[in-house]
């Protein structure tokens, strides 16, 4: 069973997000350099670190889409969770360099500058990251590309950065008490750190070949009904995901006595049965033993 590269959508996508970024990051900057306000510079450092991410993102979505070779066997799928977790250890690193920088201009003295025409470009901004967010993580989402779905999720914390900057400059703007600026750029760190932490352990849990339960709830409910319809038995079920397909492995118990080539076509049915319950690529190895004699051969298997 070979893997689906699919469309060229999650490459539109990904060009889409790395140019925007850069947009986001001219228009941040002059924001913060019209106002002085440290929830502006923490959006602006945001988008930094943001647009580094979707770099490594953009060379990873590529390279994940090799088709396997004769030294890379399984292909370059894995790239994904690394990606992923590459892309949460630099929001980690950016929440805390926000939370520094803000706490240092509190105790330095607040002074903030046109902080209307700041708000609008914010505003600006903060809106079109929702809109590419959301575009990104449909998108991921129709292609099985954790990469895009990361980098949606990404784009999705840098618009509700935005909008935290906007409510503590609003905020200044209606009492006149300068801190709540400071403020809302620790608070909005603080939910940059959290997104960035799911990330990460999103990574792990790929890299560690971590068993999704719904996946397998699918997968066992589809594969019980097909052992009754086919008559045979099974055992040593197990799967682990590659970041755009799922892999499984299971042990098929038949009667010695039926012929090799009998077995293997039952075999081979119930492969392209059970990876259809699933709607995205899977790949399935099963294992032909005989039901007679396996408990001698293999005490202690079920």
């Amino acid at each position: 069973m070979t893997q689906s590269k699919g469309s060229d959508a999650p490459v539109f996508a990904m060009r889409l997000s790395l140019w925007t970024g850069v947009a986001m990051l001219l228009a941040k900057s002059g924001a913060w350099l019209l106002t002085g306000s440290s929830a502006i510079f923490s959006d602006a450092l945001e988008s930094v670190i943001h647009l580094a991410a979707v770099a490594f993102a953009s060379f990873s979505l590529w390279l994940s889409r090799r088709p396997a070779n004769e030294r890379f066997h399984y292909g370059y799928e894995r790239i994904t969770f690394f990606s992923a977790g590459f892309e949460g250890a630099l929001i980690a690193a950016a929440a805390v360099a926000i939370i520094v920088t803000a706490i240092y201009k509190w105790m330095q003295g607040l002074q903030l500058e046109a902080l209307g025409l700041g708000a609008l470009i914010t505003l600006a901004a903060g809106l079109l990251n929702g809109g590419l967010g959301w575009y990104l993580i449909r998108t991921g989402r129709r292609n099985n590309s954790i990469i895009l779905v990361a980098n949606g999720k990404h784009v999705f914390t840098d618009c509700w950065t935005s909008l935290g900057v906007i409510v503590g400059l609003v905020l200044v703007m209606i009492t006149g008490w300068k801190p709540f600026d400071p403020i809302c750029a620790i608070v909005m760190a603080a939910n940059i750190l959290w997104s960035g932490g799911v990330l990460m352990w999103t990574s792990a849990r790929g890299l560690l070949d971590y068993a999704d339960p719904e996946t397998e709830r699918l997968l066992r409910a589809r594969l019980d009904a097909l052992v009754v319809e086919l008559g045979v038995e099974y055992h040593e079920f197990r799967l682990r995901e590659t970041g755009g397909r799922v892999l499984v492995e299971l042990h098929l118990l038949f009667p010695d006595s039926l012929p090799i080539g009998q077995a293997h076509a039952t075999a081979t049915q119930l492969e392209s049965e059970l990876a259809a319950c699933l709607d995205r690529p899977v790949e399935i190895i099963t294992h032909l033993e005989g039901k007679e004699d396996h408990e001698e051969r293999h005490p202690g298997r079920r």
